[in-house]
């Protein structure tokens, strides 16, 4: 178990090389998911004409050289009926990138193949594609469901790819292979992120994560399972702090929630969740990750710190309630005193003299 470091260190190897990314400090940029509208998302960029019957708007600019032929690709997408506004398919909505090998995707993905060879990593993009390089003329009537000759729009983002000669797809790889590829991608997103590259490492970790797919660490056991978890957990982790550092605080739960279920003992994951929750103002949710975490590493200074931390919040919390509710209704009303009738008094006098004199009178007379 590898210990979680103060937060004041920028970054730290682990035993595996894996950078301890903090949760504070330097703040970057990276493209969120696109909000789930009614519709596809409105564009005035300049349309580019890939092909007589695919155009493409940049969304967000991408970075560095374009895929060619046989490239694995990995994109996430929406895509709609144009003539309905009909939303057929969201990878984004699944948790699941499209694995797409150029030059060999299925025919009704032919137009957004071009798109996407078109497409650096990191860019986002909306596509038009005419009904022939789609579901054509018959559409589609089981999943998905797309009726004949309809346009297509997509919105689509190439998170990364793979230049392998003549592609080969993951479902083809063996699990060394597999765990291998998934390895190189989380490697190459710890020097991106030394470098502080940000944004393409966020992405490397995502194309490792999707080595990792459920449907393959199904078939897993043993030493096989072992050294896919030493990839898939780290890249969560990493994903997690990052998406604290953007703010997206409920991604970040997400992704610790992932490595819990799979290792409810694990300090970081524990530490980062208990982080995203304070973030929230979900405070005793927070505090219990954060005990839990310093159940199973008692002398660690970050999760000691955090909660001071939620402790000075909540006594900082309560002597405001308590300033604010001070005067808010006055102090308690006071018995006014009441006026004496002197009339009264005197009456009570009287009687109290005649009851002392007949008194007398009865004492001698007996």
């Amino acid at each position: 178990m590898e210990e979680v470091h103060e937060q004041n260190q920028d970054q730290l190897a682990g035993q595996d090389g894996e950078p301890e990314i903090v949760t504070e400090g330097a703040s970057f940029v990276h493209g969120e998911p696109p909000q789930d509208g009614s519709g596809p998302p409105k564009v005035d960029s300049q349309v580019e004409v890939l092909h007589e019957k695919v155009t493409k708007q940049v969304i967000k600019e991408g970075h560095g050289q374009k895929p060619s032929k046989y490239s694995t690709c990995f994109v996430h997408y929406r895509a709609w009926t144009e003539s309905t506004q009909h939303k057929f398919e969201d990878t984004w909505t699944e948790q699941q990138l499209l694995e797409l090998i150029l030059g060999k995707e299925k025919k009704e993905m032919t137009g957004l193949a071009i798109g996407v060879s078109n497409m650096k990593s990191g860019e986002r993009a909306i596509l038009h594609v005419g009904w022939e390089l789609g579901y054509g003329k018959e559409g589609n009537f089981s999943f998905p469901n797309v009726p004949p000759m309809a346009d297509i729009i997509y919105e689509v983002e190439l998170i990364g790819f793979d230049e392998v000669k003549e592609g080969k797809a993951r479902s083809d790889m063996t699990v060394e292979e597999r765990i291998s590829s998934a390895d190189r991608r989380k490697m190459d997103g710890n020097a991106l992120f030394k470098e502080e590259k940000l944004e393409e490492a966020i992405q490397q970790y995502e194309m490792a994560i999707a080595y990792m797919g459920d449907d393959f660490m199904f078939q897993l056991f043993g030493k096989y399972q072992d050294m896919a978890m030493a990839v898939k957990n780290p890249c969560h982790l990493n994903m997690a702090a990052c998406m604290i550092k953007l703010k997206r605080y409920e991604e970040a739960i997400g992704h610790c929630s992932i490595v819990l279920a799979e290792d409810e003992k694990n300090v970081k994951a524990l530490f980062r969740r208990g982080k995203a929750k304070a973030e929230l103002g979900q405070t005793d949710a927070a505090r219990e990750d954060f005990l839990k975490a310093r159940k199973f590493a008692p002398g660690d200074k970050a999760i000691a710190k955090e909660l001071r931390l939620l402790a000075e919040h909540d006594k900082a919390v309560y002597s405001k309630q308590k300033e604010l509710y001070k005067g808010l209704f006055g102090p308690p009303p006071q018995p006014k005193p009441k006026n004496t009738n002197r009339l009264i008094l005197f009456w009570h006098w009287l009687l109290a003299f005649f009851y002392r004199l007949f008194g007398r009178e009865r004492q001698k007379a007996d």
